[in-house]
């Protein structure tokens, strides 16, 4: 038989029937642009978080193929709390590659034919942690600060998905309507076509200005 954990810690629940069934959605995320003259593009991602759905019986009979005799409406109130308390879980079936910190994002539940049944669906969610980056302290934070001088901006970008070169201009000199220029300056024949990755020369404003 098929088991189902959940680790908290050190502490681990075990669904008292196996489901009949589980299904797990692991893909990538896809962003489709339009580019003038070309049409939608497809620009492909990095991996979306796993969604996991499990419909689930907590017993109130004392069933053949149940685990325990655990009152039904414990296992509803458990995940429960971990869904209020956004706590951190791991999700097991053991025999299979399924292993991974999950965030219970919902759990719906019924009862249908007078057995005091419980009928539950569970919706989870991988959860991954960001990792803060420690700043480390310069010691002249109470020192003043010297006078404004003129900001060096890089002489070089990369595409990000979803730029378009007259975002990155109005990113880089605050004016939108210099795009042609840059395309210019980089080569490009078609200033709408650009694709994520691609490094583009910046020049310095000035030059785009009285270029004009």
């Amino acid at each position: 038989m098929r088991k189902f954990i959940f680790k908290d810690g050190n502490r681990e629940l075990l669904l008292p029937v196996t489901p009949p069934s589980f299904t797990i959605t692991h893909g990538i995320k896809i962003e489709t642009i339009h580019i003038h003259t070309l049409g939608d593009v497809n620009i492909a991602g990095y991996g979306t978080l796993a969604a996991i759905k499990i419909d689930c019986l907590f017993p109130a009979q004392p069933y053949p193929f149940s685990l325990t005799d655990e009152n039904p409406y414990t296992y509803v109130k458990t995940f429960q709390k971990f869904c209020d308390k956004r706590k951190v879980i791991r999700f097991v079936i053991p025999n299979t590659p399924v292993n991974l910190p999950v965030l219970v994002e919902s759990i719906a539940y019924s009862e249908r034919d007078g057995t005091h049944d419980v009928y539950a669906t569970l919706t989870l969610r991988e959860y991954r942690q960001l990792n803060a980056v420690k700043v480390e302290q310069s010691g002249t934070e109470n020192q003043p600060r010297p006078a404004a001088a003129a900001i060096d901006k890089p002489t070089a970008y990369t595409v990000e998905s979803g730029d378009t070169l007259s975002s990155i201009c109005r990113k880089f000199y605050g004016d939108a309507s210099l795009y042609p220029q840059v395309a210019d300056a980089n080569g490009l024949t078609n200033p709408h076509l650009i694709f994520p990755e691609q490094i583009l020369n910046m020049p310095d404003k000035s030059q785009l200005v009285s270029g004009r």
